[in-house]
């Protein structure tokens, strides 16, 4: 399976999986502010232009999102991303407990708005089970 390296840096590595119209982010460290918002933001361009419906996330190098984060991807970037279309998410959770915590917290909010989400340890099994969702 193909796939498009759409933005790279310190933090981040985003690509687009065109044949089963998936985004997929690596967080290389910890991020925050700009640089995460940045990322969301490149990522659900992706959903507008290219019809994407579905997410692979790899946090396993994150942590906790800082407060100021996690209310804006709750309030601002997760409903613009239900609106174009969001489905499903599969998320590889962060290797520290914190960030687990953060991010199980995450997952029932967003699973309560609809978002069919699952939580793995590997990002191969989060994207063959993203191909196979419909």
């Amino acid at each position: 399976m193909s796939k498009r390296l759409v933005l790279q840096n310190e933090f981040v590595e985003l690509w687009f999986h065109p044949e089963t119209r998936i985004v997929h982010h690596q967080f290389r460290k910890f991020i925050w502010g700009d640089a995460f918002r940045d990322a969301l933001n490149e990522g659900l361009k992706l959903f507008v232009l290219e019809g994407a419906t579905k997410w692979l996330s790899d946090d396993r190098m994150n942590s906790a999102l800082s407060k100021s984060d996690t209310e804006w991807s709750m309030s601002d970037w997760f409903p613009r991303a239900l609106k174009v279309g969001w489905k499903h998410w599969g998320i590889v959770l962060p290797v520290s407990v914190i960030g687990q915590m953060n991010m199980t917290r995450m997952i029932a909010g967003c699973a309560q708005q609809g978002l069919i989400v699952r939580a793995f340890e590997d990002p191969e099994a989060a994207l063959e089970w993203l191909t196979g969702a419909v």
